[in-house]
């Protein structure tokens, strides 16, 4: 794809290369991410970040990756802060704020909602997540730290076994994965979860459209049984009707040290998008885990704000400037990626 202008909000954008292509200059931001150089490309530029919606992880990351790159952040948190709830519309909200921004990064409880912003907006837009439909650089990232993780054990997405554990229903970036997943070869899926949470039909199509394999289950120690991955998500229980309806699925399967080492490869990397949840009735990633060195979810984190970061580069077209702005930071980092 031509990044250069263009808003980022699905995973359907991207073909191989491009995904590549992005992981290439990820690559190249660890110096910069890892507090090894500096960089002032972005200098004077500002991005509009607004979150409808609670996070934590995306909007500091994406704030972060910006600030890195020398720019400026503006944020807004919750429709009650904002004119929208006094009943502005999207398309004024997008003419105003886009007047304000280089870049804006939304997140919206509403599917579709970022794509009709971006169609009013004078600048990109990227999807920061869209209700229960896609995440697109979470996506990326759990990605692009597959990819790592792979090669650290030299091997590569290619001919990759995941296991998707939790609530595939309503995990938007299950679905943005899986997607983007279906770009390389061979992939085997093991799709564990409740019946009433299963991957909607359409993915679990694609991606047998796509000539990869399809397993699905309702039992985590079979299920995980020879994965090289396990993604792990929770209970996406803002998309239930009610708390009580969500506390029927929370701790229905539940990865600790002990089910790890009986039913996983030694290598079996461990990955969740976050937040995961620690609560006694939920607990899906045992906090037994931290220590275990195959669990990847602060690589993760530490891998959004590179593939972010890539994306605020490719979209306004400063990849080629980064070597002539760039010098040593002047102050003590022990920081490593």
């Amino acid at each position: 794809m031509d990044f250069k202008g263009s808003h980022i909000l699905s995973v359907d954008q991207f073909d191989r290369h491009s995904v590549e292509a992005i992981f290439k200059v990820a690559d190249s931001m660890i110096p910069y991410a890892s507090r090894q150089s500096v960089t002032r490309v972005l200098e004077g530029a500002i991005l509009g970040n607004m979150f409808f919606e609670p996070s934590t992880r995306t909007r500091v990351s994406f704030g972060c990756a910006w600030n890195l790159l020398g720019g400026e952040v503006r944020e807004t948190t919750e429709i009650k802060s904002s004119a929208i709830a006094k009943g502005e519309s999207f398309y004024d909200t997008a003419r105003v704020l886009s007047g304000y921004s280089d870049m804006i990064v939304m997140r919206h409880q509403t599917a579709g909602s970022v794509e009709e912003f971006s169609r009013a907006s004078r600048v990109p837009v990227i999807n920061g997540g869209d209700g229960a439909n896609e995440h697109p650089s979470q996506a990326l990232l759990d990605l692009y730290t597959i990819s790592r993780e792979m090669a650290h054990r030299g091997q590569s997405i290619d001919n990759l076994h995941i296991a998707l554990v939790g609530d595939l229903k309503f995990g938007r970036a299950v679905h943005s994965l899986c997607m983007l997943l279906t770009l390389f070869d061979n992939i085997h899926f093991t799709l564990i979860s409740p019946e009433e949470l299963k991957l909607e039909p359409q993915y679990i199509e694609k991606i047998k459209s796509s000539a990869h394999v399809v397993t699905e289950s309702t039992e985590l120690q079979a299920g995980i049984q020879d994965a090289d991955i396990i993604y792990v998500t929770r209970t996406q229980e803002e998309r239930f009707a009610s708390s009580e309806e969500a506390s029927r699925y929370k701790g229905l399967f539940r990865l600790n040290q002990a089910i790890y080492t009986e039913f996983c490869k030694p290598n079996t990397v461990i990955m969740h998008p976050l937040p995961r949840d620690s609560r006694a009735d939920a607990n899906e990633l045992d906090n037994d885990l931290n220590e275990n060195p195959n669990l990847a979810i602060f690589r993760q984190t530490d891998n959004g704000v590179l593939i972010r970061m890539a994306l605020f580069a490719l979209i306004l077209d400063v990849v080629e400037q980064l070597p002539a702005s760039s010098r040593p930071v002047n102050w003590y980092t022990a920081r490593r990626f």
